[in-house]
């Protein structure tokens, strides 16, 4: 099969296609055709620096939509011919920018027929940061205040959504190009991030998700209620005084990293399929002009996901 590949650390250029052998399923596990895979900030930053990958060679990619080719051993939640979208294991499970992955059967939920693959393999690891966040480590539920760090964003303007659904007043910080969009989106409130400070001007929160970290962790307990959480996603830019500061006020501070999860990636399913989420897609290129969709995302200036087509 083909995927891409890298041997070394370094730019988009470092990214080249190669040939590898194809996968088989494991006991519990699934082949998977890859119609659509999603790339993600997290994917650059690997591909620069290794992360917690450490050194090549490896190749990169957690988001995936496509068809089970064949299952393994003791599998039954799907045949061969089954559409599946999810989230492989993040960080040690990478391999989705390829034509063929693998993965625990449970890793995957069906997709839904009415979202096609290239909208499906732009949700996982972003849709599912997002509920992770704020359903399951935030509990947000109806008539709560939530805010919503750099809304626009990959995660962000799926969080918008997941908060909207779960029935929360959302509030989002964007710069004022994308506010309609965000509105479109469901966002309540928006705040241009470039001429008004949110900690000076949003007040009673109930959860704040922060996508940015560095300062917007400190400034964002400005913004909550006694009894607020805020969830932080950018663990290396963390204020390591931030617990401390949100125990001060009554918040409670916790900060994650996505995993794959089935019943989530049915919640997600359900969502999509009824119209209540959908991912921005940027840009669709094929597999061999990786190099150039990291290119493009590198840039921070594309609004929603790009998707890599095998």
């Amino acid at each position: 099969m083909r995927a891409i590949g890298q041997d070394v650390l370094g730019g988009p250029e470092v990214l080249k296609v190669v040939e590898a052998a194809r996968p088989e399923p494991g006991p519990t596990e699934v082949l998977v055709r890859v119609r659509a895979a999603g790339l993600n900030p997290t994917d650059w930053k690997h591909r620069g620096n290794g992360g917690l990958l450490g050194r090549p060679p490896f190749v990169l990619g957690w988001d995936v939509s496509g068809v089970v080719e064949a299952v393994g051993l003791g599998t039954t939640l799907y045949r061969p011919g089954d559409e599946v979208f999810g989230m492989l294991r993040y960080p040690q499970g990478h391999g989705a920018h390829a034509e063929y992955v693998t993965a625990p059967a449970r890793t995957f939920a069906l997709k839904p027929e009415g979202v096609d693959h290239v909208q499906a393999g732009a949700l996982p690891l972003a849709a599912l940061t997002a509920w992770q966040a704020l359903v399951d480590t935030a509990g947000v539920r109806g008539g709560q205040r939530v805010l919503v760090h750099a809304a626009a964003g990959g995660v962000g303007h799926l969080a918008v959504q997941i908060a909207k659904a779960r029935g929360a007043h959302v509030i989002g910080t964007a710069s004022a190009a994308k506010h309609d969009l965000l509105r479109g989106l469901g966002a309540d409130e928006l705040v241009d991030y470039r001429s008004v400070d949110f900690a000076e001007v949003v007040r009673d929160v109930d959860v704040v998700l922060d996508t940015m970290g560095g300062d917007y962790g400190p400034r964002s307990l400005e913004t909550l209620r006694t009894g607020g959480t805020i969830v932080s996603l950018v663990l290396s830019r963390l204020d390591p005084g931030l617990d401390a500061l949100a125990a001060e006020r009554g918040i409670r501070s916790a900060a994650m990293l996505v995993e794959p999860d089935h019943a989530a990636m049915k919640a997600i399913a359900a969502l999509a399929a009824a119209g209540r989420l959908r991912a921005l897609v940027a840009a669709v290129l094929p597999l061999e002009e990786a190099a150039k969709a990291h290119e493009l995302g590198e840039t921070g200036r594309t609004t929603g996901k790009i998707v890599l087509t095998p």
